[in-house]
């Protein structure tokens, strides 16, 4: 796969070799050794009196992809050509090959153009790669393969349990890539700063971006991801989504039933149970008593059917788990439907009772003010009387 390339020329003078004359490298060398050229970076000779122009160009690829490298001839009188790896092992002379890769294939050789392929890169075929002109003096110009290992997604380790409370400690790390790929924590749109690590496996690096946070029951479940850039992405990410695992304590709730519950009515108590872990066992009981042997318990649920006073009381549910335990409590109370319509009855008697007991005191309270006038009326008469007289 061939990404970019850069196009560097070098003179003659920058790289000099002792000459060798062609005729003494046919004698030293076997006579196949004049097939068609193969290789991966071509350099660039002269040959005298006329320098030759060798452009080689540089390659980035992709580790396990493909590199194409070309190299582009100038005067080319069909001297000698050959071509070396990075550890200076001569991969081919005169176009046959000499060192056995099948992954270096020669797909074309002209006068003016010479372009091989090396399949299956590896970040061990990086470096330069020598193109060599034999004549009576020798010149040879490096091209510089380089390998891009992009990160794969990256993973996500958690230290320690997520407890309501505390705080946890997240690694998202990515262990191969080449150059060193740039992690980043995002919650909820935006950025956490995470500490970051590095470290040089030769050649590639594994990172690693540490955060710590607080959490509280409302984080659990929560959304987090770890992004990987990387220049070999093309400005895509990669992305390992988590999601917070926050431990608490449980909490219990009884729904209790609507209405007045009467003897011979059902009783239907529901128990509602949060908590991570989630509680798995459920325990019913009944304050300073048995429960009533009625009484059919499935799970969070608590019924007794056809009730009577004698089932009146409190009820408990208790749940529990490794952080902690929590109970509620119903408190039952069955009216007897006898009692209930005594009660009502006796409501209009209570009133009328009222009501005559408020006329008997108006009635009393009028039969003595009408009794205080007429002992005041005989008293001013009788006061009169003499006066009369003495006139």
């Amino acid at each position: 796969m061939h990404i970019h390339t850069h196009t560097h020329t070098h003179t003659a003078s920058q790289y000099t070799m002792r000459p060798v004359r062609s005729s003494v490298l046919c004698r030293l060398l076997p006579a196949p050794f004049s097939l068609a050229l193969r290789s991966l970076v071509l350099v660039l000779l002269c040959i005298s009196p006329h320098c030759q122009a060798v452009q080689a160009e540089n390659v980035t690829v992709l580790e396990g992809g493909t590199a194409q490298i070309s190299c582009r001839l100038q005067n080319y009188d069909g001297s000698i050509v050959v071509i070396q790896n990075p550890r200076r092992q001569t991969l081919f002379f005169n176009g046959t090959r000499a060192l056995k890769d099948d992954r270096f294939q020669m797909v074309l050789f002209t006068p003016r153009l010479v372009r091989i392929t090396l399949t299956n890169v590896s970040v061990w075929d990086e470096g330069g790669y020598f193109c060599q002109l034999y004549t009576d003096a020798t010149h040879h110009q490096v091209a510089t393969l380089s390998v891009l290992v992009p990160p794969e997604t990256p993973t996500v380790e958690v230290k320690q349990e997520a407890v309501e409370g505390g705080e946890v400690e997240l690694t998202c790390m990515s262990p191969r890539s080449k150059p060193a790929a740039t992690l980043r924590w995002i919650r909820n749109g935006r950025e956490i700063p995470g500490v970051v690590s590095q470290q040089d496996n030769g050649k590639t690096f594994s990172v690693s971006s540490t955060i710590r946070i607080p959490v509280e029951r409302k984080d659990n479940g929560a959304a987090l991801s770890c992004e990987a850039f990387h220049p070999a992405l093309g400005g895509q990410k990669r992305i390992r989504h988590y999601r917070l695992d926050v431990y608490f304590a449980p909490t219990v709730r009884i729904v209790p039933p609507s209405g007045i519950l009467r003897e011979g009515d059902s009783l239907s108590l529901t128990c509602s149970v949060t908590g991570n872990p989630l509680p798995r066992n459920i325990q019913w009981s009944k304050i300073n008593d048995t429960l009533p042997e009625r009484a059919e318990i499935s799970g969070p649920t608590f019924q007794i059917s056809r009730l009577s006073q004698s089932h009146n009381g409190t009820y408990l549910c208790q749940a529990q788990n490794n952080y902690g335990r929590a109970a509620d409590h119903y408190t039952l109370l069955v009216y007897d439907p006898g009692a209930v319509v005594e009660t009502h009855s006796a409501v209009p008697y209570a009133v009328i009772g009222g009501v005559l007991a408020l006329l008997v005191f108006t009635v009393i309270c009028v039969l003595i003010v009408t009794i205080w006038c007429s002992v005041r009326q005989k008293g001013s008469y009788r006061t009169r009387e003499p006066i009369l007289a003495w006139y």
